[in-house]
């Protein structure tokens, strides 16, 4: 009788760094299907954001399109000609992709 309560003991034992295992490969499933992929699509709105001059197509977090006709790099903003004559001046941080892109996109 204590052979297979030793026997029981260990497989409990044997259970725990399993589940351990198993928690790690969730944790790693999730990384490399959710949390990286969104981590170099951020990488890459940044570098849009970095990147954008005079002349630069714009889409904007609200989903305008517009032609950029200004940089203030002091406060971070564009002013954005969503329309002939109209300008709207929109936080460098609202502005997501390029309306070039995008028209490729489709």
């Amino acid at each position: 009788m204590t052979a297979n309560m030793i026997l029981a003991a260990q497989a409990q034992d044997g259970g725990g760094y399993s589940m351990i295992i198993m928690m790690v490969a969730i944790f790693a499933i999730m990384y490399f299907f959710m949390i990286r992929p969104q981590q170099k699509k951020q990488k890459e709105i940044r570098n849009f954001q970095n990147s954008i001059v005079e002349g630069t197509k714009v889409i904007t977090a609200g989903g305008m399109y517009g032609t950029v006709k200004r940089v203030n790099l002091e406060s971070a903003s564009l002013d954005v000609e969503v329309a002939k004559g109209v300008v709207i001046t929109v936080d460098r941080s609202y502005v997501f992709a390029s309306a070039e892109n995008a028209q490729l996109n489709k």
